[in-house]
């Protein structure tokens, strides 16, 4: 199992000192990767199924933040939990992650996208919110064909993205795309990841069995498209008190990784709260020589 932390800027506030502090102490006891998430714009009334998000919290931009753990660590792989794609033409995004791929010399592996559930934020940004999963389709499809494209250009012909003799350089740290998670709980996630994804990042309130049946639906659409299904990675959230039975338990089901949040108002209870995981399960840093 591999294991990640989520440091939400929402709730930890946008001190860049303590961004900075609690990447690289995670980067110090063995956590692989950090993951951030992402709203563009909140309002009142804001309710994404779980409850209400008041419209003051502070989400800084995911890929800034990213962009600047990655100048102040070494080996601590960069997520996002999840990037609100359909918000954000391909074109420009495709730069912006290759660019940070390449400043942090190959980090930027753990990209979840999700379509977001705020209609008002959907519309503020000129998106349909009943199109997004089409949108959001394509925009991964565009990405792929922009870094993967030669010096010849690529074009694309879809619902909402139109080009052609179009070449997006630098390309990806190393390597000719980038790994593409999805994130979300409902079946349509599942099928999407089985198409198109590297991952899939399951969210929402399912009981195991429901996350068994979504994580299945995922395999055999992969299987249908022609795609390994054991290629696809399987993240899960985890909790601080969460047990190595727990754990043990996850693994069984299939999962690969779990991303957990450590509260705390004061960063050094957080960190205690880190320190104290990293001994449970026995986790090691990598070297950076």
């Amino acid at each position: 199992m591999r294991f990640a932390v989520s440091y939400g800027t929402a709730f930890n506030g946008t001190d860049p000192d303590r961004l900075v502090a609690f990447a690289q102490h995670a980067e110090n006891l063995g956590f692989e990767a950090l993951y951030v998430q992402d709203h563009i714009a909140l309002y009142p009334g804001a309710d994404y199924g779980a409850g209400p998000l008041p419209p003051t919290l502070p989400y800084l931009d995911p890929l800034d933040c990213l962009g600047f753990v990655a100048a102040t660590t070494h080996k601590l792989l960069l997520g996002t939990g999840v990037l609100l794609l359909p918000y954000r033409h391909p074109v420009v995004l495709a730069k912006r992650l290759a660019t940070i791929d390449i400043l942090s010399r190959g980090r930027m592996r753990l990209l979840t996208v999700g379509l977001g559930a705020l209609p008002k934020e959907a519309h503020a940004m000129g998106v349909d919110f009943r199109s997004r999963g089409r949108r959001t389709d394509e925009a991964i499809d565009v990405l792929r064909l922009l870094w993967e494209g030669g010096p010849e250009g690529v074009g694309y012909h879809g619902e909402f993205f139109d080009f052609d003799d179009l070449c997006s350089y630098p390309k990806p740290h190393e390597t000719p795309t980038l790994p593409i998670h999805i994130g979300g709980s409902s079946a349509a996630a599942a099928v999407r990841t089985g198409r198109r994804g590297d991952g899939y990042f399951a969210g929402g309130r399912l009981t195991e069995d429901e996350r068994d049946r979504q994580i299945e639906l995922a395999r055999k659409t992969a299987v249908e498209a022609g795609r390994d299904p054991a290629e696809i990675e399987y993240t899960r959230w985890g909790s601080a008190g969460m047990s190595l039975e727990d754990v043990e338990n996850l693994a069984d089901h299939g999962v690969n990784r779990l991303v957990v949040g450590f509260a705390g108002a004061d960063p050094a209870q957080q960190h205690d709260q880190m320190s104290e995981f990293a001994e449970r399960f026995h986790l090691s840093p990598i070297a950076t020589a």
